[in-house]
């Protein structure tokens, strides 16, 4: 069985997909999304242990070599999960679903992001455990004042509660990568702030941070311009001081700064 790198695989050895299903905490009930099983290590623990899983697949021949070992209450699809629709399985469910998944270093963030607008739409995804690179574990959970805090970590933390569950170093893994890995959980739950337009919080945020080295006077410039207002402004009017940078907002000013421009289309 070898690793294919276009597809980032490192194969979780059998004594870490252990510790692995004890970090998920499954119950008997559970109905579960597994992102990329490969070689089912975590799919065929976890099988046993709950009412299903929907195994979802890119690698026709982790998909060969799996399916005959899979027990009934297993789906296994054979797709790329990014471009399976937003929501999908759960849409065509009533039923809470939760999240499992040893995540391609190489597209984390983007599954992240689908994650999140999957529970947006259709609020049934009740939790994620996910094995990710320490790096991005690191960026996910990092707070206001960091030099990791950007905009991983506020759409992230604006939607669910992060812990970090589990370190697993290079050797759990073959082949070994070159990293040290972090599992982390993430509950879902309604927004941490109250936002009017999250289109609109999400591009300004997006803004500002490809300038996270500019104070917000300048950071806040190009988004403001975009929209017809004036960044001083709606420093001013969020009650935040302009020589701060990005990186040390809370979500809370954040929100109270778009709102600003949200507010500002009706004038």
């Amino acid at each position: 069985m070898k690793a294919k790198k276009r597809y980032g695989q490192h194969f979780l050895l059998p004594q870490w997909a252990d510790k692995l299903v004890e970090a998920i905490e499954p119950r008997a009930d559970d109905r579960f999304l597994e992102i990329g099983p490969g070689p089912g290590v975590l799919t065929l623990r976890l099988a046993p242990r709950v009412a299903h899983v929907t195994a979802v697949e890119v690698d026709q021949v982790m998909v060969a070599l799996l399916a005959p070992k899979l027990p009934s209450n297993v789906t296994l699809v054979h797709h790329d999960f990014l471009e399976t629709p937003v929501g999908w399985p759960e849409e065509v469910s009533d039923q809470p679903l939760r999240v499992a998944g040893n995540l391609p270093y190489n597209v984390s963030s983007p599954i992240l992001f689908r994650l999140i607008e999957s529970h947006k739409r259709y609020g049934r995804l009740t939790d994620a455990t996910l094995m990710l690179q320490r790096e991005v574990a690191e960026r996910i959970e990092a707070g206001p004042g960091s030099k990791v805090y950007g905009v991983l970590s506020i759409f992230v933390q604006l939607h669910a509660d992060v812990r970090r569950v589990l370190a697993l170093p290079p050797g759990a893994f073959r082949p070994a990568p070159r990293v040290h890995s972090s599992v982390i959980r993430l509950r879902f739950r309604p927004p941490a702030v109250v936002l009017s337009d999250e289109a609109a919080f999400g591009a300004m945020v997006r803004s500002m941070f490809t300038q996270r080295r500019k104070t917000l006077s300048n950071a806040l410039k190009p988004f403001a311009t975009s929209r017809g207002r004036d960044a001083s402004a709606a420093l001013a009017a969020a009650a935040i001081d302009p020589s701060r940078r990005a990186e040390t907002l809370q979500l809370d000013e954040l929100a109270r700064l778009a709102e600003f421009f949200v507010t500002a289309k009706s004038d």
